[in-house]
């Protein structure tokens, strides 16, 4: 019989330590393994804004499980019979996005637990999280290794965020720095000074109360600045907007000497 594998971003959170992650909106199992082997400590596999189905966040999954690198996968929204797929395909750390009440939270954190402590629906037998039923007493097992973390991306959000870092279940809370900021009245405008102090105050907040806290964060100057202020779950990129920041400063390169030779072949 196999055992349920050590879900080592959950023991890394649990030890105190920072790790960077990656975001991944390509939709690609091959994308995704390359960014496996740059040894990221983590990988969110996005299935809100990037038009992944379960079979895609499945193939990616299963492109990642050979490296070292931990998959965090984000379904569209936390409905009961998504976050059951997410379980059954393997997934063992969720992030929820667009959590503003305490009971939210809690139907989060009983969807992904079996009866009685919970509502997931039983298919392990039939499931790559239980390896097809060859993990032994896999129900019972499932519970330690899944970590649970949910998007606080509102004002409502915030006002709640206490009473969210109260429930039992939640291992973390990522800080939605592009929702939050429409939500506060700063659209498009993160780096606005109130946003700033506003997401600062958040992660000492969830820090402080024993939580991991967790940003995205598309500038190296940003993810440091969220690094000392206490989050210990950084995504410093996204591979899309990485892509194509490479691809277009590769073609300005021989744009710009095309051009020169041109001008100078006029005269």
């Amino acid at each position: 019989m196999n055992t349920i594998l050590s879900n080592a971003f959950r023991q890394g959170l649990l030890n105190g330590e920072v790790q960077i992650g990656l975001w991944l909106s390509s939709t690609s199992s091959y994308l995704a393994e390359i960014a496996a082997t740059s040894g990221y400590d983590w990988l969110l596999i996005d299935g809100e804004h990037a038009p992944n189905t379960v079979q895609d966040l499945y193939h990616q999954l299963q492109a990642i499980a050979a490296y070292s690198s931990q998959p965090v996968i984000r379904p569209v929204e936390g409905q009961k019979s998504i976050i059951k797929q997410m379980l059954d395909i393997g997934a063992r750390t969720l992030l929820i996005p667009m959590v503003d009440t305490p009971g939210q939270a809690r139907e989060i954190v009983s969807a992904t637990r079996y009866p009685p402590t919970g509502t997931r629906g039983v298919g392990a037998s039939v499931a790559r999280a239980a390896r097809w039923g060859r993990v032994e007493n896999y129900m019972a097992q499932a519970n330690d290794e899944l970590c649970v973390l949910i998007q606080a991306e509102s004002k409502l959000a915030l006002d709640n965020l206490d009473a969210l870092l109260e429930i039992d279940g939640i291992d973390g809370i990522f800080i939605g720095p592009a929702d939050l900021s429409a939500s506060l009245g700063y659209p498009d405008n993160a780096d606005h000074p109130e946003v700033q102090r506003i997401i600062e105050q958040s992660i000492r907040r969830i820090r402080a109360a024993g939580k991991a806290a967790g940003f995205l964060a598309v500038s190296p100057e940003m993810a440091r600045k969220c690094i000392a202020w206490g989050a210990n779950f950084v995504a410093v990129g996204v591979d899309t907007m990485l892509y194509t920041q490479v691809l277009d400063a590769r073609l300005a390169m021989f744009k710009e000497a095309s051009l020169t030779a041109r001008q100078k072949n006029s005269y």
